[in-house]
C-alpha cells in the first residue's frame, strides 16, 4: 500500500476518474443553493440530485468530486468514536445514464488495487452487497475478489422517498486481529456490528429503479437512464493508508492537535483520553468551512449549529485548562492543511477570525450568565430543602448557557447537592427527537421525466434581438412529444428564441407568439430550461401550432425592460455592499422581478439606517453618472483573471459572460441588463431585514417604482404635516419632538394622579386582611385601568406591613389582570400565581416576591378570590 498524504488521496481520486473520462465537479459551499430540503451540504451527491432527477443534462455523463459537507445528527458521538465527524469530505464518482454496475465494479477494484493507484492488499478488502442483487456478487468475483469475501446485507439498498433508487455494494478494509478483540470475525459485517476491525471506506449505489412508496420494492420500474452514485470518506481512506489508529491521527487533524496541545500545554495520547482535542480539531473544521462559505452562529438553523459546536469545543478547551478565547487562533492552521484543494479558507482567514473570535468572546459572557443562573437555582432550592438539580434545569443549563453536564454536577457537589442525570438525558433526547422531526428529510430526488431528456434539438438564446422568426422544434403536450396542438397547455422549444429562460435569479420572458400571417397563436407565460439546456417555453395554446413551421417571436418589451433595470441595480447594489459593510456581504440568492428586486447577502448584524442610507446613495450616484455597461464573451480562466466576481450558487461552463459597469462592478452573469446605468433612473431602498442566521436582505424598487415609493412617502408626510399644522415638511420634526415632550409631561402628570388615586383607594383595600395557616393575605378585585396601576398598588402595599401576601385581580378591557406578591419565603408569588391563573382561562409566572397573569374569563374572577386561602 501507498503512503500517501490526504492531500495527494484526494488528487490521485481526482485524477484516476478524469482518466476514466470523468469530469472534475468543484466542491460547492456547504450552504445549499436553491434546496429548502436541506441544513447543509451533507454528502457528494446532494449537489448533482439536477443530473440525477433528468432536470439538467449534464455535458459530461461522467462525473467525479471531492466534496466537503456538514452532518450534526451525532454531535454528541464526535470525539468519543473513531470516525464521528462534524465536517468530512466526501469522495465520488458518477454516471449519468452511462456506464453501469460492471465498469463502477472494474474501476472500483482497479483504483483501489492497481499499483499504479492506490495498491491495496487484495486480501484486505471485503464487499457487502444486496442479496437480491447477484450481478453485483458475479460482477465481484469475475475482477477477483474471493468468494469468502463477500457478504450479503439485506440493508444493502438505498432509497430515499420517491426517485432513483437501487442497491448498493460497500467496500471494507480489514485493520487486521489486534482491532477484533474477541476474535468475531466476519460475523462482525454479516450482523452490522459496530467494530474497528472493518472500516467502511466505499458505497457504490447502482441506481437503477424509481422508488414508488406505494408499492413493494419488487414492483419498481427500472429508470430509464441507470446511475451509478459512490461516496468515499476521505477520512477514513486516508487514516487506512496512513496506519492511524483512529481518523485523528491522520495529516488532516494532527496539525490542529499539536497546535491546542502548543495552547493548552498538555499532550495528546493516542491511547489515552482525548476526547477534548478531538472536538476541538473537529468542530474547528466545521465552523472555520461553514464561516468561509456564508454561515454565521446564531440562535436558530445552521447558525445554531455553528453556535453549538463552537461552544462546545471552548468548553472542551476549558477542560484542557484553556480559559481564553483561542479557537480563532487554529483558523490559520485549518485553512494550511487543506490549501491544495480549498484556498478559501485562508483567502478569508481574517473573516472566519473575527467572527469565531467574536462568537467565543459573547460565550464567555454567555457562561457568566449561567453561572449565575446555576447558583440562584442551588440558593432557591436549598431555602425549600431540596438537594436535587432537576433534569429541567440541567437541560436548560446546557441549552441555553452551554454549560455541560459536569460542571453543573461541580456546582451542585460544591453545595453537597446532586444532579438529575435521567432527567437531563430524557429532556435531551426530547430535544433530539424535535428537531429531527423538524428537519425535512434530504437527499429524495425527483422522477426522471424521460420525454424532456429525449429532447435534443438544438436552440439558442438571442440577447440582441426582442423579436425573431425560427423554427418550431418541438412540442410537448400531456407529457408526450406531438407533431401539432391545438388547444391547452403545452411546451415548445424553437431553433432560436429572444426568451429568456429563468436563471441566475432574473425571472422568465413572457410575449407572444404569431404565425406567418401575423395570427397570435400562443401566449408565453413562462421559460425555464430543459434538461438538455434549451430554453422551454410554457404556452396557452389559442390556434394550431406544427412542428417544423416558422413562427414569429416577440416578447414583451416593457416587461424585460422593468426587469432588467432591476437586474442591473442588483449588481450595482452587490458593489455597494461591498464598499459600505464589507468584502464578506457576498450574494446569497436574489431575485429580479417585473416590479422590484430583492438581494440576499450574508452580513452578520442588522445594517444601521446610516448604512442603508450610504448604499443607497452611492447605487444613486452611480446611475446619475451614466455608465455604458458591457458584455464580453470569454472562458472562465480569464473572466477570473479580469477580477470577475461569481455570484453564489451558479455553476459556470468553460465559456462565461462577463458583465462590466464601468471600473465600479464586474461580475459572472447570463442575465439582460440595460446599456447605461442611466437607464435605471433612480433605485430606492424599501425594507432591510434578517432571514436567518447572518443572512440579511434588502427589498427595492428603480425607475417608476422608485419615484411612486418617494411620491407615496411625500403625500404621507404632507397629510402628518395638515394634522399637525405646520406650513412646511421639514418643520414636521420639530413639532413632533415638541409633541413627544408635551406627551412625557402628561404621562408623568398621570402617573402622579395614578398612585395619589391608588394610595387613596388602597386605604380601603388593604383594611381588608385574612389569614390561613398563620399567613396573612389581602384578595381583592380592584377598578383600575391598566396593569401598570396593580404594581402602583403593590409598591404601595411593600412599603407598610398590611399582610404576608397580596392578590389584586382587575378586569381591564375584556381581559382579567392578576397580580401576587408576597413578603414570605414560604410562599413563592410565581407559584401561585401559576395556580390561580387557570381560574379565569389564563397563565402567567413570575419571580418569588412579584408576579403577574393574563386571563379572559371574568365571569370567574370571584372564584379566583375565594381560591386564594385554599391554594394558600
Amino acid at each position: 500500500m501507498k503512503q500517501l498524504s490526504s492531500a495527494q488521496v484526494r488528487q490521485m481520486w481526482l485524477d484516476f476518474w478524469a482518466s476514466k473520462g470523468h469530469a472534475i465537479e468543484p466542491s460547492v459551499s456547504l450552504v445549499p443553493v436553491n434546496d429548502p430540503t436541506l441544513l447543509w451540504i451533507n454528502s457528494g451527491v446532494a449537489t448533482l440530485k439536477k443530473y440525477f432527477d433528468g432536470t439538467i443534462i449534464p455535458e459530461n455523463p461522467r462525473i467525479t468530486n471531492a466534496q466537503k459537507a456538514i452532518r450534526t445528527n451525532d454531535i454528541e458521538n464526535v470525539g468519543k468514536t473513531a470516525r464521528h465527524h462534524t465536517m468530512f469530505e466526501m469522495l465520488g464518482n458518477f454516471s449519468i445514464g452511462d456506464y453501469f454496475r460492471d465498469e463502477a465494479i472494474e474501476w472500483a477494484f482497479e483504483l483501489l488495487t492497481s499499483p499504479e493507484w492506490f495498491d491495496f492488499p487484495k486480501d484486505k478488502l471485503y464487499m457487502t452487497y444486496y442479496p437480491d442483487d447477484h450481478d453485483s456478487y458475479n460482477r465481484w468475483i469475475s475482477v477477483g475478489v474471493d468468494p469468502s469475501h463477500l457478504i450479503p446485507i439485506e440493508d444493502n439498498f438505498w432509497e430515499i422517498g420517491a426517485g432513483p433508487s437501487g442497491p448498493d455494494t460497500e467496500i471494507f478494509f480489514d485493520r487486521g486481529e489486534a482491532f477484533d478483540p474477541e476474535h468475531q470475525g466476519l460475523r462482525l459485517l454479516a450482523e452490522d456490528i459496530e467494530n474497528d476491525r472493518y472500516i467502511e471506506i466505499w458505497n457504490i449505489v447502482l441506481s437503477q429503479f424509481n422508488a414508488d412508496p406505494s408499492i413493494p420494492r419488487s414492483e419498481y420500474k427500472e429508470l430509464p437512464h441507470k446511475n451509478i452514485d459512490t461516496g468515499a470518506g476521505l477520512e477514513r481512506l486516508v487514516a487506512v493508508i496512513q496506519g492511524a489508529k483512529t481518523n485523528f491521527e491522520t495529516d488532516l487533524f494532527m496539525p490542529i492537535i499539536r497546535e491546542v496541545e502548543k495552547l493548552s500545554g498538555k499532550n495528546y495520547n493516542p491511547d489515552g483520553d482525548n476526547m477534548s482535542f478531538k472536538v476541538i480539531a473537529d468542530h474547528i473544521r466545521s465552523l472555520s468551512f461553514a464561516i468561509g462559505d456564508g454561515a454565521l452562529p446564531g440562535n436558530e438553523g445552521r447558525g445554531y449549529v455553528l453556535r453549538r459546536l463552537l461552544r462546545r469545543a471552548s468548553m472542551h478547551g476549558q477542560k484542557l485548562g484553556i480559559n481564553e478565547p483561542f479557537l480563532y487562533k487554529l483558523v490559520p492552521t485549518v485553512g494550511k492543511i487543506m490549501e491544495s484543494y480549498y484556498p478559501e479558507v485562508l483567502e478569508k482567514q481574517d473573516f472566519i477570525e473575527k467572527i469565531v473570535k467574536s462568537e467565543e468572546e459573547s460565550f464567555a459572557r454567555t457562561l457568566h450568565s449561567g453561572q449565575h443562573f446555576a447558583q440562584s437555582i442551588v440558593k432557591e432550592l436549598k431555602t425549600k430543602g431540596q438537594s436535587v438539580i432537576s433534569g429541567t434545569d440541567v437541560f436548560k443549563l446546557y441549552d441555553t448557557y452551554g454549560f455541560p453536564v459536569e460542571l453543573t454536577q461541580e456546582i451542585a457537589e460544591e453545595a453537597d447537592m446532586t444532579v438529575d442525570r435521567e432527567g437531563f438525558e430524557f429532556a435531551m433526547k426530547e430535544q433530539q427527537e424535535r428537531a429531527r422531526a423538524s428537519v425535512v428529510k434530504g437527499g429524495s430526488m425527483g422522477m426522471q421525466n424521460e420525454t424532456l431528456q429525449n429532447i435534443t434539438a438544438e436552440s439558442h438564446f438571442n440577447y440582441e434581438k426582442e423579436t425573431l422568426s425560427a423554427n418550431l422544434v418541438a412540442i410537448v403536450a400531456a407529457d408526450e412529444e406531438v407533431e401539432e396542438v391545438s388547444t391547452g397547455k403545452a411546451y415548445l422549444v424553437f431553433s432560436e428564441t429572444p426568451f429568456y429562460a429563468e436563471m441566475g435569479g432574473q425571472v422568465a420572458d413572457h410575449g407572444h407568439i404569431f404565425d406567418s400571417e401575423g395570427q397570435l397563436v400562443a401566449q408565453v407565460v413562462d421559460v425555464q430550461k430543459a434538461p438538455n439546456g434549451q430554453p422551454l417555453h410554457t404556452v396557452e395554446v389559442l390556434a394550431p401550432l406544427t412542428l417544423g413551421h416558422e413562427y414569429k417571436l416577440e416578447i414583451d418589451h416593457d416587461r424585460r425592460h422593468r426587469v432588467m433595470k432591476n437586474h442591473t441595480a442588483t449588481h450595482l447594489l452587490h458593489a455597494a455592499l461591498h464598499h459600505v459593510l464589507g468584502k464578506h456581504a457576498t450574494q446569497a440568492g436574489s431575485l429580479n422581478e417585473v416590479e422590484f428586486l430583492r438581494f440576499d447577502f450574508t452580513h452578520f448584524q442588522a445594517v444601521t439606517a446610516e448604512e442603508l442610507r450610504r448604499i443607497e446613495q452611492e447605487v444613486n450616484e452611480k446611475i446619475w453618472e451614466a455608465i455604458d455597461i458591457k458584455t464580453i464573451e470569454t472562458d472562465i480562466d480569464t473572466a477570473k483573471e479580469m477580477g470577475a466576481m461569481a455570484l453564489f450558487g451558479e455553476k459556470y461552463g468553460k465559456e462565461v459572460r462577463v458583465v462590466t459597469i464601468g471600473d465600479y462592478s464586474i461580475e459572472l452573469c447570463g442575465g439582460t441588463h440595460m446599456k447605461n446605468t442611466s437607464e435605471i433612473g433612480l433605485f430606492k431602498i424599501i425594507k432591510e431585514e434578517g432571514i436567518g442566521s447572518g443572512t440579511r436582505r434588502i427589498l427595492a424598487v428603480t425607475s417608476k417604482e422608485a419615484f411612486e415609493a418617494y411620491r407615496e412617502e411625500e403625500d404621507t408626510l404632507k397629510a402628518i404635516a395638515t394634522v399637525l399644522k405646520v406650513p412646511q415638511m421639514k418643520e414636521i420634526s420639530r413639532k413632533v419632538e415638541a409633541l413627544q415632550d408635551q406627551l412625557r409631561q402628561l404621562q408623568k402628570e398621570n402617573a402622579e394622579l395614578k398612585e395619589k388615586a391608588a394610595a387613596a383607594a388602597s386605604g380601603e383595600i388593604f383594611k381588608n386582611v385574612h389569614e390561613v395557616n398563620g399567613c396573612s393575605f389581602i384578595a381583592s378585585q380592584v377598578s383600575v385601568s391598566d396593569a401598570g396601576a396593580l404594581r402602583t398598588f403593590a409598591d404601595t402595599w411593600k412599603q407598610k406591613d398590611y399582610s404576608d401576601v397580596l392578590v389584586l385581580v382587575a378586569a381591564i378591557g375584556e381581559k382579567v389582570n392578576v397580580l401576587v406578591a408576597s413578603k414570605t419565603k414560604e410562599i413563592h408569588a410565581g407559584n401561585l400565581i401559576k395556580e390561580l391563573a387557570p381560574i379565569v382561562d389564563g397563565r402567567g409566572g413570575g419571580k418569588p416576591d412579584m408576579a403577574m397573569a393574563g386571563g379572559s374569563n371574568q365571569a370567574a374572577i370571584q372564584e379566583l378570590l375565594k381560591a386564594v386561602p385554599e391554594k394558600l
